[in-house]
């Protein structure tokens, strides 16, 4: 978005400096951009000139992504296709002069990668929706003259699998005409049969309505919840979008990630991990090589990740670094840290004579016994103290209850 031109706060940088006048904003500004500099001189400056959707694609397939989301549009109402409504305030008539949605949709799709486009139901000065918010919402201007039109306009053309919708707190679902929207979309759209939507609709609607729930973002839920969702997070701690002064302190490091990845996954929730790219268009180096540890990570533990379910008990409750997922009879135990005297401890499953024991990326099986109290102590492969630098294990028990 025009946001990667500032690249400093973060995304809601126009909303800080003009919304707020928040007074580091305005120091900035003042320190490097002429006097009365306005937001939508940022635009020209917004080049993509880097942008090439296909090493995109194929970054994220190697990070063991399954679906990608892009920010079709933020609530600086900046839209990343030729939208008919936003006249010459998207990336076709202005800026990188591309459609940089339907660009990453062909990209993602060449690679069998599924698309989400990110969509944000308000605009924060966008003048139709100052008066529809003058008047308590009881007028719908901005509503069918900017935002469905956009909503129909980006489904017919790109068809995406997900929409992850935002920006609706401040007015109710009966504003935004959600669910008729959302009628039309499961019911008449081209993507009626595939389509999958969040939470975001409307005042009230978040963790109560919609295909899958975000809640909040980086919501983490106590227990396991009873509707599907979805744990979105960000690489850079303090913003989703790209900061030039973001610092490595302020990066998530792997033992998070797969941390934040294996506990959203035993609660039965997807995982959405946020880069934002600069105003060139590119991945910065510290975010790719985050994203390839992950990859790593999964080629060799995917298999107690990718369509697995909850199981009965999702964490050892002595302790939150062991963590459960299953697939049909098959339990997985991934455990965060790695015992001391090489013996796993796990109380929760219930071992048979004929119980089998592997650790995902170590041939062979794995010697175990019965607990004199309960559940089973599992011998891990001696290891030299300095291998398990990386965080997560998993080993694959076959035969337990």
């Amino acid at each position: 978005g025009v946001f990667s031109v500032p690249a400093w706060g973060s995304e809601w940088f126009w909303w800080h400096w003009r919304g707020q006048h928040d007074a580091a904003y305005e120091r900035f500004v003042r320190r490097r951009f002429p006097p009365g500099t306005a937001y939508a001189e940022f635009a020209p400056r917004f080049t993509a000139h880097d942008f090439q959707p296909r090493q995109w694609a194929r970054l994220f397939q190697r990070a063991g992504a399954r679906y990608v989301v892009l920010t079709a549009k933020h609530h600086e109402g900046f839209t990343n296709w030729g939208s008919p409504v936003s006249w010459n305030w998207n990336s076709v008539d202005t800026g990188p002069h591309r459609d940089l949605v339907g660009e990453l949709g062909e990209a993602l799709r060449e690679s069998n990668l599924r698309y989400g486009l990110y969509h944000s139901l308000m605009e924060w000065f966008n003048p139709l929706y100052l008066a529809d918010k003058q008047n308590y919402f009881k007028t719908q201007s901005f509503v069918l003259k900017k935002t469905m039109p956009e909503l129909y306009d980006l489904v017919l053309k790109y068809k995406p699998d997900v929409i992850w919708s935002d920006g609706d707190w401040e007015a109710p679902d009966s504003y935004w005409n959600s669910t008729s929207f959302l009628a039309w979309l499961y019911n008449d759209s081209p993507v009626k049969d595939t389509v999958v939507v969040n939470d975001r609709w409307g005042q009230g609607c978040s963790c109560h309505h919609g295909g899958f729930y975000n809640c909040a973002d980086k919501y983490r839920p106590g227990s396991l919840p009873e509707h599907k969702w979805e744990m979105c997070s960000s690489l850079d701690k303090l913003s989703w979008g790209y900061r030039s002064n973001m610092s490595l302190a302020e990066v998530m490091d792997e033992r998070s990630m797969i941390e934040e990845l294996v506990q959203t996954v035993s609660l039965g929730g997807n995982y959405l991990l946020n880069v934002g790219p600069t105003k060139e268009g590119v991945i910065v180096p510290i975010f790719q090589e985050r994203l390839l540890a992950l990859g790593r990570w999964l080629d060799t533990n995917g298999e107690a990740i990718y369509e697995t379910q909850p199981w009965r008990v999702q964490m050892e409750n002595t302790t939150d670094t062991v963590w459960y997922t299953s697939k049909g009879p098959v339990v997985f135990a991934i455990f965060l840290l790695w015992p001391l005297d090489n013996v796993l401890h796990l109380s929760s499953p219930l071992p048979s004579p004929g119980t089998q024991v592997t650790l995902l990326g170590f041939g062979g099986t794995l010697q175990w016994q019965q607990h004199p109290g309960k559940g089973m102590l599992i011998t891990l492969p001696f290891v030299l103290p300095s291998l398990p630098a990386q965080s997560g294990w998993a080993v694959k028990l076959e035969g337990v209850k």
